[in-house]
């Protein structure tokens, strides 16, 4: 073996010493800590430049752990410290390599060392083979004749062609490079191919060769042309053939079935390409030996795997050949016999005996096809379809007759088996289910429905014919046979196809809704199956809406207020009141007008809510609230009067409660808030406000009616007492987070823009300043977002108005900001300016910078309405948050100082402002957002502080000029790979450019000058992040 006699020459007890203490890093006598310490000094010793002395005799050592970090070593100093080795020694490291390679192999050292010498070859040739000339041609074809002629074993290297690809392929270069080491692996192709096949096609197979060959083959998929690979393929098939006397060898199977998948969805051949030399084929041995479908074990999994991938690769050519009268050469059958076959195979899948996740893995898998084969028979054109334009095109018309039959019975197929593999089983049975089992087959009910959605798209109003008369030959049997699991896996299913149902008039569900079967499901006991049905209810809520108002027997009253009974029967019973109560929300939401006449039933509801649970009364409040808006305005002052009048004395009982009764009073005030907030969602309108808004009389008339109701004393005196519990709360309450979230809540609900008014409406004003006053007692994320949402609506569209352009505030708006801004500042400030406040809570700092841009696009001049040192106070801690690391905090900082600038810049009625804004605080921020580009700010980032960059430039670019130059080549400014000629070209850049486009290009190109990252493929690809 060669020595390394161009490499450091480290003394005996030097190495030794190095030794040892990789053996203890490996040992398991030391503590947590000491192994810390010591791999840190491990770190330390591969980066001194005479580590690179420390390879061959750690390789020579007898410890698997030295020898290995020797190999380490190599390919370490390699990658990173390539700069600093004598470039005149390249080729004598590259013969070392190589003879250590060879010799680490034929002494029998352990598979992770000679892994680390082949990824170390493959980094060294990644230094050395691109350029030209180059100081490694064929890099590959030679490094293979090096090892082989020293006697390396085939698998070895196999191994070895196997780290190359890997490590080529996810190389980090650029431009010539990247072609030429692509290049080196086309060139090598050839031979590669010529290895696998030997390995492959021995008269008796070495299972570890084949692995290794399969396993080389797969990682060069990515790089073989279609040509290099359509010999294996019969190759492969051979492999999974059962011999036959002893049947599948699994892993033998196993191996080739998955380079088959490989081929299938990351090759040249993907994506439908090779049908005759990788599709038919395929369907060919799964004709012969494709029985195995259906059973449960290690060959049948990889087989389901397979069947898949096949779906995947080629479900245009079985959409196109479904009834087609073409034969596969080689075979007596067509192609409809083998695609028809393969569609039989995988519906034995779909359809596996027992329950997914309990019994079998498989029938999950096969899922997406039927979306892909749905997809794919929409948009397949018909063989015959050019030649019957001047034929007979009655022809056309009976093949596509003649396929749809055939899709259909597949799909009712399918569907059939769905059906049954949803299904729970018995209660006894699920007695002996682990939660994960339980989670994961809910979870496959559900992919299932996605899976049904495709199927309605292709059998339409059969489906549901299917299911209805399913169940009714069910309720048909005698009282105890029915089979509930059976019929509640049905209602499951229609559930799940309701997004996919047209919402218009249909028998079928009317049918579902009516007494037929709606009527005869059971109303006590069998939690599971009412459970489904009121989940079924709510999703089909809206069809209601479809039915004719009048009162025939069939008409949306009858049906709906079935729906509604049944739904209000269970609202006492504990495990169903939850799906009861968000149903009957979604019923009355969807279906407000045709059940306001129906209001007398909904007194006697809330007259009976005791029994409920306070957690699911506000869903209820919240559906009568919903019938209750279709009235007359007028008409909703009594009802409103019963439902808010009784939560307001309860919540003024509970805060003069006991003292002592904390978590009671806590649940109350909570369980209430939730109440007023259903009941506000409840009285808003569902239509879209910004679709309905005209001048027409009628809207005027609305607008002018619902007023005069909100102007009834009754209903002032009602939402007078209902702000002043509210504002007692937040005083005593509001530092609590559950009561805070209710609050929040509860102030979203409330509140609204002129169009969405309610009678229960509250002003945004007053409720602004109870979230400032909740701001200076605990400072929350929470507040601010309430308080961002407050601004937009004190500066609101105006209703009714000709003009295109937006109108200023009015004074009264203008005075609420003008006392408000500085409180909330005073608390916002006062919380972010104490060490590491920033940093701990980078969700206060978005907020509170989204609320301050919001500030500045409605009430800029409230900016400059502060008392003196507020707005320098604003802008300091807006610098300052130009240097968090948190991506979110910064984005919002940057936000609002680019609307700030703007806008002030932009004004005419701030005077001086701008120039006083920027003389103050311009430079501070330009140094953030350049500190930001050299390495502060994270890169994700980067396009925010372009963008800010941008305006400032632009609206400034003197001061820009001046004030770039300084900053970059100040002796304070952070350290960066930017040398002076690189600062120089960008702040040229920067001052000359007429475009925002220019001005980012430049800044992206300082960023990667600057964090080194200039000519890597990760700084490019994520140069937009």
């Amino acid at each position: 073996m060669s020595s390394g006699n161009f490499l450091p020459d480290l003394s005996p007890p030097d190495v030794q010493q190095a030794a040892q203490l990789i053996q203890q890093a490996y040992s398991s006598a030391h503590a947590q800590v000491d192994q810390r310490r010591i791999q840190q000094e491990l770190v330390e010793i591969q980066r001194r430049p005479e580590a690179w002395g420390l390879v061959v005799p750690f390789l020579e050592h007898p410890d698997p752990n030295v020898q290995f970090f020797g190999a380490h070593t190599a390919q370490v100093k390699i990658m990173r410290d390539w700069d600093s080795f004598p470039e005149e020694n390249a080729e004598h490291l590259r013969e070392l390599l190589l003879k250590l390679t060879s010799h680490s192999i034929l002494t029998g050292k352990g598979k992770v060392v000679c892994r680390k010498l082949f990824v170390a070859i493959t980094s060294l040739a990644l230094r050395i083979a691109p350029g030209s000339p180059s100081r490694w041609p064929d890099w590959i074809v030679s490094a293979v004749n090096s090892l082989s002629s020293s006697g390396m074993p085939p698998d070895q290297l196999l191994a070895f062609l196997t780290i190359v690809a890997e490590e080529v392929e996810t190389a980090d270069l650029l431009g010539s490079s990247k072609m030429q080491m692509h290049q080196s692996l086309l060139d090598a192709s050839p031979m590669v191919i010529q290895a696998v096949i030997t390995s492959i096609t021995r008269p008796t197979l070495i299972l570890p060769e084949l692995q290794s060959a399969l396993k080389c083959f797969q990682a060069w998929i990515y790089t073989l042309r279609a040509n290099d690979i359509t010999p294996i393929i019969p190759l492969l098939i051979t492999i999974m053939t059962p011999a036959p006397d002893s049947g599948f060898d699994e892993s033998t199977f196993s191996v080739a079935s998955d380079v088959l998948q490989e081929i299938m969805t990351r090759s040249s051949l993907a994506g439908g390409a090779g049908t005759s030399t990788l599709t038919e084929p395929l369907l060919v041995w799964l004709n012969a030996h494709g029985d195995r479908a259906g059973s449960i074990d290690g060959v049948s999994h990889s087989l389901c795997k397979l069947l898949v991938a096949l779906g995947d690769h080629s479900t245009m050519y079985f959409a196109s050949n479904i009834t087609s009268l073409k034969p596969i050469p080689g075979t007596p059958y067509r192609r409809a016999y083998f695609v028809q076959k393969f569609l039989h195979l995988l519906l034995k899948y779909t359809g596996l005996s027992g329950y997914y996740g309990v019994d079998e893995e498989e029938s999950e898998m096969t899922l997406g096809f039927w979306y892909l084969f749905q997809e794919s028979l929409w948009s397949v054109e018909y063989e015959d379809q050019a030649e019957d334009q001047d034929g007979i095109p009655s022809l056309l018309d009976v093949k596509e007759k003649e396929q749809w039959t055939v899709v259909n019975a597949v799909y009712v197929q399918l569907v059939e088996i769905l059906r049954r593999k949803v299904m729970w089983p018995d209660q006894r049975t699920l007695s002996y289910w682990a939660k994960d089992e339980v989670d994961r087959f809910q979870v496959y009910r559900r992919d299932v429905g996605d899976t049904l959605i495709n199927a309605y798209y292709i059998l339409r109003n059969d489906m549901l014919g299917y299911f209805l008369e399913d169940m009714q030959k069910r309720f048909a049997q005698p009282n105890g046979l029915q089979g509930w699991e059976e019929i509640e896996a049905t209602l499951h299913c229609i559930m799940s196809i309701q997004e996919a149902v047209p919402l218009e008039d249909n028998l079928f569900l009317a049918r579902l809704f009516g007494p037929d079967v709606l009527g005869r499901l059971p109303t006590s006991g069998q939690d599971r199956i009412r459970r489904t049905m009121l989940g079924l209810i709510a999703v089909y809520s809206t069809w209601f809406t479809t039915q004719t108002n009048a009162p025939t027997p069939t008409s949306t009253p009858s049906l709906l207020m079935n729906a509604i009974s049944y739904v209000v029967a269970a609202l006492p019973e504990p495990a169903l009141c939850l799906p009861a109560a968000n149903a009957l929300r979604d019923l009355c939401d969807a279906n407000r007008v045709a059940l306001a006449p129906h209001i007398g039933a909904f007194a006697e509801l809330h007259a009976g809510l005791s029994g409920i649970p306070d957690t699911e009364k506000s869903k209820v409040l919240q559906s009568i609230a919903s019938v209750i808006q279709a009235l007359p305005p007028e008409e909703e002052i009594p009802p409103i009067q019963a439902i808010v009048i009784p939560v307001i004395e309860k919540l003024a009982q509970a805060l003069h409660g006991p003292s002592q009764l904390v978590d009671e009073t806590r649940f109350i005030i909570i369980s209430q808030l939730q109440t007023l907030s259903g009941v506000a969602k409840g009285l808003t309108r569902t239509q879209d406000s910004l679709l309905i808004l005209d001048e027409s009389p009628e809207e005027r008339a609305e607008a002018e009616r619902l007023q005069r109701a909100r102007d009834d004393y009754s209903m002032v005196k009602v939402r007078e007492d209902l702000f002043n519990t509210i504002r007692n709360i937040a005083r005593y309450w509001s530092m609590d987070a559950g009561v805070s979230d209710a609050l929040s809540d509860f102030f979203r609900s409330i509140t609204s823009l002129p169009s969405d008014i309610t009678l229960l409406s509250l002003p945004a004003a007053p409720i602004f300043e109870i979230v400032c006053l909740a701001c200076q007692r605990q400072l929350t994320a929470v507040w601010l977002s309430l308080a961002n949402m407050l601004v937009i609506q004190l500066d609101p569209p105006t209703l009714f108005s000709t003009s295109t352009l937006k109108s200023t505030p009015s004074p009264e708006a203008l005075g609420v900001i003008s006392t408000l801004l500085p409180i909330l500042l005073e608390a916002s400030l006062g919380v972010l300016g104490q060490p590491g406040a920033m940093e701990a809570n980078p969700d206060i700092v978005q907020a509170f910078f989204g609320c301050m841009d919001t500030i500045a696009k409605h009430f800029l001049v409230g900016f400059y309405r502060l008392p003196p040192g507020a707005l320098d106070a604003l802008m300091q801690c807006a610098v300052t948050s130009l240097s968090l690391q948190e991506r979110y905090s910064l984005v919002a900082t940057c936000t609002f100082l680019e609307t700030l600038i703007r806008r002030t810049a932009s004004s005419d009625d701030l005077g001086d402002a701008s120039t006083i804004l920027i003389q103050g605080h311009g430079r501070p921020i330009l140094r953030a957002i350049l500190c930001g580009f050299a390495g502060v700010a994270p890169r994700s980032a980067t396009q925010n502080l372009i963008e800010l960059l941008s305006i400032v430039a632009s609206k400034f670019p003197a001061e820009t000029r001046t004030w770039m130059t300084d900053i970059l080549f100040a002796d304070d400014f952070i350290q960066s790979k930017a040398s002076p000629e690189a600062k120089r070209t960008f702040v040229k850049a920067i001052i000359g450019s007429r475009s925002p486009k220019k001005t980012r290009e430049a800044a992206q190109q300082f960023t990667l000058v600057a964090r080194g990252l200039e000519g890597t493929s990760f700084g490019y690809a994520s140069v937009n992040i």
